[in-house]
């Protein structure tokens, strides 16, 4: 992994938003108030990894019965087996700093939430994640499924803990590979090292191609606006869809495979100049293209990713190698403009 590559990632394992925890009104059972919480959460992380933080610091104010802890944002509960930063990119399109949650130990919504059993669910739920990126990648699982049971708990332990060396050291056991950083290095044709996914190469060198593991988060939005801060909060899960779809990495010779591209292979309906930049399919296509109103189409106004504000032009290859998440996933949150029917 070259330098710059290794400060990217670290930088990602690094990543921590500042919470500020309250306790719900209606299970404060002493006088006065306690006063919210203070917590730095890690953006790899999971919410209810931080009860252990959480719980001795409102266990003086609780009432009597039996815990079920679940975190909202405004009313609107939180999924515990999305990552923490995913969730603040989601539901901050102005980021909020410190982040306002509030935490309940009663009343849990199974009818929004599915369970939660703690760190057991945590990590099912990550192993699983791991399992279906080692699919889309390599074809199978069986790396992920042969690793020893001790390397299996060293790794999950890294994640929790955010220790990159451990991470580092172990999960290359796992063989997911990397794709070939276009800016920074030519691929070779015959490198076993330059694939992920099963990478092929034709027979005249000219296309190569990946599956990525890819989660999409598109909020979609009626009205448009100008300004984040004008974003309406959300009310419903409803409001988000949610895609678990791998990208088809593809590569031409001659020409980088962008963020854009990617984006484009999943909502093809809300990149508006696929046209313009496709000259060499000829001037008629460009005009009926630029004939169809704005107001009726769709419109794509934010993409994060590990809480970058991304450009679409970047090289899918280097956000692939430098953002994805420890489950070899790369989390995606879109903010769009629906389109007028």
């Amino acid at each position: 992994m070259a330098a710059n590559e290794e400060e990217a990632v670290k930088y990602v394992w690094e990543g921590a938003i500042p919470l500020q925890i309250h306790l719900h009104k209606s299970e404060v059972a002493s006088h006065p108030p306690p006063p919210p919480a203070l917590v730095l959460a890690p953006r790899i992380g999971y919410l209810p990894l931080l009860v252990h933080l959480i719980k001795p610091y409102f266990k003086d104010s609780l009432p009597p019965g039996e815990d079920s802890i679940w975190f909202d944002y405004k009313g609107l509960p939180l999924k515990w087996y999305i990552p923490t930063g995913v969730l603040f990119d989601l539901l901050c399109a102005e980021p909020e700093r410190p982040w306002n949650l509030t935490i309940h130990f009663r009343g849990y919504p199974s009818n929004v939430l599915i369970p939660c059993e703690g760190e057991d669910s945590i990590k099912w739920n990550f192993v699983n994640s791991l399992k279906e990126a080692a699919y889309i990648i390599n074809g199978n699982c069986k790396n992920v499924m042969n690793m020893s049971q001790s390397d299996q708990e060293d790794l999950w332990t890294s994640v929790m803990n955010g220790d990159l060396d451990t991470y580092t050291r172990l999960s290359p056991k796992i063989k997911m590979g990397n794709i070939e950083d276009e800016f920074s290095r030519k691929a070779s044709v015959s490198s076993p090292q330059s694939r992920q996914g099963g990478t092929e190469i034709d027979v005249a060198g000219q296309v190569k191609t990946a599956r990525v593991p890819v989660r999409l988060y598109v909020r979609s939005v009626s009205k448009d606006f100008e300004n984040l801060e004008d974003v309406p909060e959300m009310d419903t899960w409803d409001e988000i869809s949610y895609l678990n779809r791998p990208v088809q990495f593809l590569r031409k010779e001659g020409k980088c495979f962008t963020l854009r591209d990617a984006i484009e292979s999943l909502l093809p309906e809300y990149i508006r100049d696929r046209a313009q930049r496709s000259g060499e399919e000829g001037e008629q296509r460009t005009t009926d293209a630029s004939d169809v109103s704005q107001e009726t189409r769709g419109e794509l106004k934010l993409v994060r990713i590990q809480g970058i504000e991304m450009k679409l032009e970047i090289p899918f290859s280097w956000v692939v190698n430098n953002l994805m998440n420890p489950e070899f996933y790369l989390h995606i949150s879109v903010l769009v403009k629906e389109p007028q029917r």
